[in-house]
């Protein structure tokens, strides 16, 4: 269980959610414990820039889709780090707002 396991279960139930993440690998995009709203998305409406709630090798993130490739996305945060790959069954929502 990670520290999104909640918000992803209500995600799923096509409940939006919100929360504060904390830590700064998305600084200057999301600021630690700035308010996050995050909606369910369907796959058609993601695209490269878009940050999403998601799983890469077991882990979740709240960081941006830095690539597509056909039906794959290229996960990263906004210091440069590349998590991974992943296809749309391990994103669980797209950022929508965010508030101080």
């Amino acid at each position: 269980m990670g520290w999104a396991t909640k918000y992803i279960e209500k995600l799923k139930s096509n409940e939006e959610v919100s929360f504060r993440p904390r830590g700064g690998s998305m600084k200057g995009k999301i600021e630690s414990g700035q308010l996050c709203t995050v909606a369910p998305v369907k796959e058609e409406d993601i695209k490269k820039g878009d940050i999403v709630l998601c799983k890469v090798n077991g882990n979740e993130y709240l960081h941006l889709i830095k690539a597509v490739q056909g039906k794959r996305y290229q996960i990263g945060n906004n210091l440069g780090r590349i998590n991974g790959w992943i296809t749309f069954n391990c994103i669980y929502g797209k950022l929508v707002k965010v508030e101080p």
